[in-house]
Formats: structure tokens, sequence, C-alpha cells
């Protein structure tokens, strides 16, 4: 894992990943297409940043890589819920079958909220949620939804194990997160990067090349979608499968 993300050698799965996937975030339109989407996205994020006090239990990127094993597994089990709602068994699941998700698993959310959802995570523009989208829409919602009682604490997708694991991932966001504006910049990267080892700086090329690995549309910041996305990828959840690249112009 540490040659993934450490000093050497970009991440061969993360790279042809990015290769994919950047031009299709830009072939989705404008950079400001989601928004609105987004901007909820950071809101939360800097309201969970300033209540967290700077208190994480993150030192260094190292040891959010030691918790890749666990998310893995725990983001496996999402695998049965995805085949359920995946009524029509061909691998994706589309607008009408999202939405009955979600009302069995009780997340009332807004249909331009369900919709933003939909599209920004459908991200080879398919008209259908594959696995490893469905992941990043279900945290997504974990983190949008309002809570009852203290931040990121929730019943409502019905696996306290998961809940636990979508709050891990969250604050390892925040982590990276340095100055707490809901996104990540490069001056973040590379002091994460950097934080490892702090005798031994990171090459900027090297760390130029990780930040361009997550930042897909090129804007200059990477969100907590991108971010997500990377963080799938770096797991190796269904390595084996790869999201298809549309072949839509």
């Amino acid at each position: 894992m540490k040659d993934s993300l450490g000093t050497s050698q970009p991440c061969p799965s993360l790279k042809s990943l990015t290769s994919k996937l950047g031009g299709m975030f830009c072939r989705c339109g404008s950079p400001n297409k989601y928004k609105r989407l987004d901007a909820k996205l950071e809101k939360k994020l800097i309201e969970l940043k300033r209540s967290s006090s700077g208190k994480t239990n993150f030192k260094s990127m190292n040891s959010i890589i030691m918790r890749f094993p666990q998310f893995k597994e725990e983001l496996k089990h999402i695998r049965g819920v995805f085949e359920q709602y995946d009524e029509d068994a061909n691998g994706n699941i589309d607008m009408e079958e999202l939405k009955k998700c979600l009302q069995n698993l009780q997340l009332n959310l807004k249909e331009e909220e369900v919709e933003d959802l939909f599209h920004s995570c459908d991200i080879d523009q398919s008209e259908g949620i594959q696995f490893n989208e469905f992941i990043v829409l279900l945290c997504l919602i974990y983190l949008l939804v309002e809570h009852s009682s203290s931040p990121l604490r929730t019943s409502k997708m019905g696996s306290p194990e998961l809940e636990a694991t979508f709050d891990t991932i969250v604050k390892a966001f925040l982590f990276l997160d340095k100055n707490g504006a809901g996104k990540l910049n490069k001056k973040d990267m590379i002091k994460a990067l950097n934080e490892d080892s702090p005798w031994e700086k990171s090459p900027a090329h090297i760390t130029r090349s990780r930040f361009k690995e997550m930042d897909w549309d090129r804007n200059g910041k990477v969100s907590f979608r991108e971010f997500l996305f990377s963080l799938i990828n770096w797991i190796g959840i269904d390595a084996d499968e790869d999201i298809p690249v549309s072949t839509r112009t």
C-alpha cells in the first residue's frame, strides 16, 4: 500500500481509473453542473470540521491506509443491498430502483437531491448506478442526511458497522482537509504526504501526480465525491471489475 500513496510510482489501478474518468468528468458539461450538491457537501464537511475541534484518530496518510482492509470488508457488505434493488439484475440501479431503495431505507430526500446524487455518481453517464458508484452514493447520502443527535450518528442505514465505516471515511477526509474548506487543495495533500516522513519530503512532481490522480475535473480542488471514488479504487473494491467507460461523445 505504501507504494501506492507514498513517494514511489503512482498506483497503476488509480492511474488507469483517472485516465478513463478524467475525460468523462470534463464531458459532463460545466464544472458547476453539480454546484448545488457540492455546496451542500462542503457546508456539511465544514460544520463537521469545526465541531471536531481538531480531534482526529488519524496522524498521517499511512494511518488512513492501515484502515483500507477494514473499509474493504465492510463496504463489500453493500453488495447484498445493491443486488436487492437491482430488480432487473442488469448490474445497474436506475432512477426508479434508487428511489425505491431510498424509500425502503427511510432516507427522506427531496426529488432534486435524489436527481443530483444519481447523476453526479453516474460517472459514465449510463443512466444507471453501478456497484462502486452505489457505494459512493450511499456515503454521500450518509453525510447529507440530517442526524437527530450528534453528527454522523444515525441508524438510518440499518447497519451500525456500515455507518461506522462511512463515519471513519468522512473523518479521513476531514484529516486531509487541513484548512477546513470542505475540499482538498494541493497544499493539503503536500502536508499530508510529508507528515509520514517529515525528514524525507515528497518530490514536487510526485505530489503533483498524486493530486492529479484525484482531481478528475482539473479544477485545482478535490471534492469529497472525487475523494470517495479514488478511495474506493485504492482499497480494491471489485478490483477485477472495471468501471466501464461511456462510448458517448
